[in-house]
This record gives structure tokens, sequence and C-alpha cells, in this order.
């Protein structure tokens, strides 16, 4: 047990804040803990009530604390993809002495370059994510620490936010007594945990549908490559309920939850639901059909609304298709509607884990994994940025490298040669693609990768 060692995954939704606790023994992560309480103070995933998630974020740490039987100080903080920016960067070093061995602090400095851009002073910088380095000319150097070299030089990945919603969760997360270890946006978590390997290196789109929005990001080459977010979720499918249907907020959450479907020709016709009608002294009753009709609507607006996105850039062409989850991924037929909508294979996905198999407890599980598996490289990119802007967390904070084996950010000219030759061999192993889809696929790459 020396070797042991304790992740603590904090995510803020806006229906509940949940927290997994995950021990890593080796390169084993088994989930020995697991709180959950009703959030106060977020909207849309965002929080804007400080003081009040500050109180559930420390309830819901207690319920962890409880279970994993051990006192909870570092977290791992998922952030929101709203209004996230993505952009590539490079830095470079001259190493002061030929005869001098690159070492961490030269590495630092490289990513302190990359770093310095024209960032707008309303944004933040939530995560470095190093792609590849190169020393004297040798490129595709995933550690240089340790070589020779006069000339240092790096590829790489910027994530920035919106500073407001960065420094509300900050806020919330140190008033409610906790350090922030590591901040991870959310799908670069998520996809350690939804995806397979083959997924995440040749593309595939996570949809996080959670109470207050839904969000559309690109997983490809084991990197987040666009993200889109629309404000609807959860909590509008029960506000549907409740306007058609005359119910409470509270009736038609409950009706959700045991009677919904995402598809209303699979749905019953018989009127054997009672509703408790405002206003009426005798309950209503309703057949699961006309339920249905009333998710499947909204359900299938909110696909339309993040399809155009995912069209424009052609990330639909990804072989990967589409993977559901977030609370409202546990809807019955759901992946029937989303492949209906967009074309393309869709699956969901449910932790496995006992005590939390169900959707909504991806993210959490997602950040525990991420932390277990960040590389070395990836620590020192989460220092760099904490250290540039964070100045008031002072415990070892190793920020976000989603990816332990991050393979080489291409040149312009480059990827398409590299990429196309993994798609063949992936299409030969079913059937040959047609050349429209292999279209869809370059073009996708044309516009992130170049």
């Amino acid at each position: 047990m020396d070797d042991s060692k304790f992740f603590v995954g904090l995510d803020i939704g806006t229906n509940s804040i949940k927290v997994v606790v995950g021990e890593a023994i080796g390169d084993k992560l088994n989930v020995v803990g697991v709180g959950s309480e009703r959030s106060e103070g977020v909207s849309k995933g965002v929080i804007v009530d400080i003081d009040k998630a500050s109180g559930a974020i420390q309830k819901a740490v207690k319920k962890a604390e409880t279970q994993a039987n051990i006192t909870i100080k570092d977290v791992v903080l998922g952030i929101s993809p709203n209004m996230i920016q993505i952009e590539q960067c490079q830095g470079m070093l001259a190493i002061d002495s030929e005869s001098r061995e690159i070492n961490e602090n030269d590495v630092r400095q490289v990513m302190s370059s990359a770093m310095t851009q024209n960032l707008p002073s309303e944004r933040e910088v939530v995560s470095l994510v190093p792609s590849s380095f190169s020393v004297d000319g040798f490129k595709d150097i995933k550690d240089p620490r340790g070589m020779i070299g006069v000339r240092l030089e790096m590829d790489g990945i910027t994530y920035t936010a919106p500073k407001t919603i960065i420094h509300n969760a900050k806020k919330a997360v140190e008033q409610a007594g906790l350090n922030i270890k590591h901040k991870v946006i959310a799908p670069m978590a998520l996809s350690k945990v939804v995806l397979n390997s083959g997924e995440s290196d040749f593309g595939a789109i996570i949809v996080d549908m959670g109470a207050g929005q839904t969000s559309a990001s690109v997983i490809h080459d084991r990197k987040l490559k666009l993200s889109t977010t629309d404000f609807e979720g959860g909590d509008l499918i029960t506000h549907d309920i409740s306007v058609v249907l005359n119910t409470t907020i509270e009736n038609a959450s409950q009706l959700k939850l045991y009677y919904g479907n995402a598809d209303s020709l699979e749905a019953s016709l018989d009127p054997n639901i009672s509703v408790d009608v405002v206003g009426e002294t005798t309950p209503q009753n309703i057949s699961e059909k006309d339920l249905a009709e009333i998710i499947e609507a909204r359900i299938a607006q909110i696909f339309d609304r993040i399809k155009a996105p995912l069209e424009t850039s052609g990330a639909l062409s990804l072989p990967g298709g589409i993977v559901l989850t977030g609370g409202v991924a546990a809807t019955p037929n759901i992946e029937k509607l989303a492949s209906e909508i967009f074309g393309v294979k869709v699956r969901s996905y449910v932790p496995a884990q006992m005590g939390m198999r169900y959707p909504s407890y991806s993210l959490g599980l997602g950040l525990v994994t991420y932390a277990a598996a960040l590389s070395e490289v990836g620590f020192i990119a989460d220092n760099v940025v904490n250290g540039a802007v964070v100045s008031n967390i002072d415990v070892r904070v190793r920020q976000n490298e989603p990816e332990q084996q991050p393979k080489k950010m291409e040149t312009p000219k480059k990827q398409p040669t590299k990429k196309s030759a993994p798609k063949e061999k992936k299409s030969s192993e079913k059937k040959s693609d047609s050349r429209d889809r292999l279209s869809g696929l370059k073009d996708f790459w044309s516009k992130f990768f170049d």
C-alpha cells in the first residue's frame, strides 16, 4: 500500500455536485468513495453564487470522506467547456551552453514562452498541452530533459476560458477549504473514460448532456480539437413536461425519471400514468407515448442545434461516431434518436463501478482517471499554467496534459499524409469508406490541424 495515491474529482454540475475518490495502486485505479449533493448557486454549469456553491461542495465532500474514510484536502476540478477557445502555440528557448543538459527549468521556460501571446484581459489559460518538443531540429521528442542541445522548441495547444468562470469556481472551492491540485476541461477528462483507444486516436465526438447545458466535443489524436455548447439540457425537458401537463416541476421530474422515453414510437399507448394536475382534485391519466412526445421534441431540438457546428467542421465524418454521456443520456432510446438526427453510429457510456452506474458520474470518474495518468511533462505544464495565473495556490499544482502519450502535433503539410494511412487501415477492417467520407475527414483535418 506504500505506492498508493488518492485522487479526488470534483464535478460542479447544474443539478448536483459530485465527488469521486479514486485510489491508484500501481497502474490500477479503484473508486473508494463517492459523494453527491444537490447543487446550489450554479446555473448552466457556471457558479453564480459562490457562498451557496461552497456550502454544497462541502456537503458533497463530507459524504465522500465518510465513504472513503479519508480527509480530503486536494481536488481535481472539472471546468465547464463554456466559451472555451483552442489555439496552437509554439515556444523557443536558446540554451546557454552547448555542453549543458536540458533540465526541468528549461522546459518550464519554453512552455512559458509558448503561452506568451496576445491573450485578452478577460480570458485565462486553463490548460497547456505540449504536443512535441524538438532539440536542435530533431523533432517528435516527448520529454527533452537530459538531452544536450542549444535550441529547444515546443509545439502545443492552449485552452482558454473567461476569467469570471474560472475565478468563481476557484473561489467556491477554496472557500470550501479545499486546494485545487489540477484544473481539467471537462471533455478532456471525459475522453479518458468514455472513449476507447481507437476512438481517441482516430476521432470521436463526446456529447455531454447535463441538466443545464449540452456540450459536443471533438477528440482526435487524443486531444480536444473543438467544443460547442448549447444552453439547453435536462432541466428544460422537465420544464416542458411541467408546462404541457400542467403539473409541478417536482412531479414532472419524477415522470421523466420513471416513465421517460426518447422515442415516442416505442412508447406504450395505454393511459396508465397518473398525473397530479395543478388546480384539479382528480389526477389525469396519460400514456407513455404522450410523455415521450414531449421529451423527444426537446431532445431532437438540442441535437439539431449542436449538429450544425459539427457538420460545418466535418467532425461527423470521424470514424468514432458519437458517445453520449451525462444525466440525460440515461433516457431510454436516446441513442436511436441521436443516430437518426446525426446520421452516425451512437452509443452511450455508463461507468461500471459499483455505486456510480449512472452516466452523470462519468465526469467525476474521468477527473480522477485523468489525474492518475498524467505524465511528468504534464505535471510541469500544470505548474507553468498555474504559476503564471494562479499565484494564490501554493500546493504542487500540476496542470492539464491530457495525453500521457501525446502524438506529435502535425505540421500543415505533414498531417494529411500521416493520418490518411491509419484511416485506410481502419476502413479495411470493415469495408472501404466512400470517397465522400474520406474527403470529409480531410476537410476536418484541414480546419483543425493546419
